[in-house]
């Protein structure tokens, strides 16, 4: 992919986006598709791309500590017993992105959470299971949904998650590992190759 990749502070070629600001390469190099099987994590990572969809990635990294308090690192057995007192202390708290239907997707999600972990065993266990095949990638970052991101968003919209559309849902999937989609030549795309060949997949529970 002609011009995806720009040489970093170290020299070695890095995907052109994670030079569009100075957080962003620290989470390129150390995040960004390395692959992820912690419930909580996983769960951080929804929620958040929920909360990013009409704003900016930006936006978000920059508030996630903030996001990280508010919502008690994203503890979702908490979270599945909020209150209303606690969305109106989310609303009031500036450090978040304050907007009602985000906030309250959240909740239920934290909800439909605790009902996927009763039911798979886990969330990294369903969510792996759309891992697609490798053969099946495109170039990397030429698109913004995927057959395996359709499916996956169908089916949490199915168990009544909320702000789960295709898009977000790609995108949680490139942060997260289930695709490798840094460019090629891009230093840390061997890197999270490595740590993708050597990863558990997680299983679903045998009841």
């Amino acid at each position: 992919m002609s011009g995806a990749t720009l040489p970093g502070p170290d020299g070695h070629e890095r995907c052109r986006w994670c030079a569009a600001a100075p957080e962003f390469l620290d989470y390129h190099d150390l995040e960004w598709g390395q692959p992820v099987a912690d419930d909580r994590r996983l769960f951080e990572k929804l929620c958040l791309e929920g909360f990013q969809s009409g704003l900016s990635w930006r936006t978000i990294l920059a508030k996630r500590e903030n996001f990280r308090a508010a919502f008690h690192d994203f503890d979702f057995a908490r979270i599945a017993r909020y209150t209303d007192k606690d969305v109106a202390r989310l609303l009031a708290d500036a450090g978040i992105v304050r907007h009602r239907g985000k906030i309250e997707a959240v909740i239920n999600n934290a909800a439909r959470a605790l009902e996927m972990v009763e039911r798979e065993g886990s969330i990294a266990a369903f969510v792996w299971r759309y891992e697609p095949a490798p053969e099946s990638a495109s170039l990397a970052q030429t698109q913004s949904t995927s057959a395996a991101s359709i499916a996956l968003s169908k089916e949490l919209k199915k168990r009544g998650w909320k702000f789960v559309g295709p898009t977000t849902v790609y995108a949680f999937m490139q942060a997260m590992g289930l695709i490798n989609d840094h460019a090629d030549g891009c230093v840390t795309r061997t890197q999270v190759q490595a740590a993708r060949a050597g990863f558990m997949r997680p299983r679903q529970a045998v009841a």
